[in-house]
């Protein structure tokens, strides 16, 4: 069901507005109208809700007009402002041509090559903003968001092809939490800046050929976020498990290379959050059992909840967490998004 089906005309057309408000506000944080906007409403939230929702954070982050083009990019130009923030106006003109020429899927399949080594960009919400885009079928969602991946574009170290030492995500973090010079690093108050400093540590750099990628690890790296968010209702670790579901929605649109470079990176991405995360130690496997078979609400009743907050985590949890339950059976995503919302009490 589209988001106009969802929630009326009204709803398309506060969404029509988004294109004219920042991609970021205040020290380079991500916008995120556009995306928490389709959650709230797909989670069946109503228009006056997401009109509240959308005035409280429009007002309370103080988003900014976008600016215009100053001039025009093309095929063989584009990547000359990889990295470039105040290139986003150039670069979404580019894209909002090339996703009229390609379509959605071609230009996503031609151009998330280049564009899926620095899926870190702006701590993943470049992906969020694609991922939403395609979960709509809007070209010019689409478009806004690869510029706004473009212009963010967050290169971590390049695999070098070294043989993989475990095929399991948790090893990963667990070997990278052993990295001394990871320990003390100073922490930002942005996620972007804090895998930024993590990767410029040169005993980090082997971590992105660590993980051997395989048929599964999607699945495998979705319940190791499951599992780490379980056990720490930590802010990173909520990103680790929603931007799986956006690797999902965004996959079927890239060859199996590309998804692979997708994984391999953001994996590589989280690991570099191991310090913002305190270098938890992941919770055993009696524990997560127990937790999952914990009492909790119904999904009604928390996307009814969801859809009271302010707090847009709140919302891209909920969606997010329904979605990944709905591919991979685990009810531990019920109880996480419940305790999240304060709905049942902390069972750690």
């Amino acid at each position: 069901m589209t988001l106009q089906e969802t929630a009326g005309n009204e709803i398309a057309a506060l969404m029509a507005e988004m294109p004219h408000w920042g991609s970021e506000f205040d020290r380079t944080f991500a916008n995120h109208a556009p995306m928490v906007l389709v959650a709230l409403a797909r989670i069946g939230g109503k228009p006056h809700q997401l009109r509240r929702f959308f005035s409280y954070y429009r007002d309370t982050k103080k988003l900014l007009p976008f600016a215009q083009a100053r001039s025009h990019l093309t095929v063989g130009t584009w990547t000359s402002r990889l990295g470039e923030r105040q290139s986003e106006p150039e670069l979404r003109l580019f894209f909002l041509g090339e996703v009229s020429r390609l379509g959605i899927d071609g230009a996503l399949r031609h151009y998330l090559p280049r564009l899926a080594p620095g899926i870190a960009a702006s701590a993943f919400h470049a992906l969020m903003r694609t991922a939403y885009g395609v979960l709509e079928q809007d070209p010019d969602a689409v478009a806004i968001a690869l510029g706004y991946w473009a212009a963010t574009y967050l290169p971590l170290p390049a695999a070098t092809g070294e043989r993989p030492r475990t095929d399991d995500p948790a090893e990963v973090l667990a070997l990278t939490a052993e990295i001394a010079p990871l320990h003390g690093l100073p922490l930002h108050d942005l996620l972007w800046q804090n895998m930024r400093d993590a990767a410029a540590v040169p005993a980090f750099r082997p971590v992105v050929d660590w993980l051997e990628i395989g048929p599964d690890t999607m699945r495998r790296m979705a319940a190791t976020a499951l599992a780490l968010f379980a056990g720490t209702q930590h802010f990173a670790a909520l990103h680790a498990l929603t931007g799986l579901h956006w690797i999902r929605l965004v996959s079927p649109h890239c060859d199996a290379a590309t998804t692979d470079t997708m994984l391999r990176v953001f994996w590589q991405g989280i690991a570099a959050l191991m310090g913002e995360l305190g270098f938890p130690v992941l919770p055993d496997a009696t524990a997560v059992d127990r937790w999952r078979h914990l009492p909790a609400p119904g999904w009604a009743d928390i996307h009814a909840a969801a859809a009271e907050s302010y707090d847009e985590h709140d919302i891209s949890l909920a969606f997010s967490a329904f979605e990944e339950m709905a591919a991979y059976g685990d009810p531990l995503y019920r109880v996480v998004a419940a305790r999240r919302l304060g709905m049942i009490g902390d069972y750690r």
